[in-house]
């Protein structure tokens, strides 16, 4: 898996986003890739913005329990597997607002490195260590940019 704390793995993810165009059509799945693109971007909201609920104290014991394991671990997502609510995007959205916004996230998070992360609150799952946030931040871009065949 990719750290996206290195230069050189955050770069491998932007030449990604990069390939993109407005008009790519994904392999499965029913996002336009604007719409991933600001998907993707929800991760990163939840970190630097305080733009989304944060759950209550019950949701937050039953993400722990249930959810938490499957994002931060390095297992690759299945193909149409469930998204969050708070996730879905379902308005259309500036594919260049969106890519901007992405590869703005990715230099910051990259720049702040993975000290920054360590211990650091989840907006759903409490603490993580930097290697569970990587997992987390690498396999979503991982699976999307796949899903847009990039």
């Amino acid at each position: 898996m990719k750290n996206i704390f290195l230069k050189e793995d955050t770069f491998v993810f932007i030449n990604r986003i990069n390939k993109l165009t407005p008009d790519a059509k994904a392999l499965w799945g029913k996002m336009s890739v604007s719409q991933m693109l600001a998907h993707c971007n929800v991760s990163y909201e939840m970190v630097y913005e305080d733009i989304h609920k944060k759950p209550n104290n019950f949701m937050k014991l039953i993400l722990k329990l249930f959810i938490k394991n499957k994002v931060v671990n390095d297992t690759p997502y299945t193909r149409n597997s469930p998204t969050a609510p708070q996730f879905i995007v379902k308005d259309e959205r500036s594919f260049e607002i969106e890519k901007n916004r992405l590869i703005n996230y990715l230099i910051k998070t990259q720049e702040l490195g993975a000290d920054a992360f360590e211990g650091k609150e989840s907006h759903s799952f409490g603490k993580l260590t930097s290697k569970e946030w990587n997992n987390m931040f690498a396999k979503h871009l991982e699976h999307h940019l796949t899903q847009f065949g990039v």
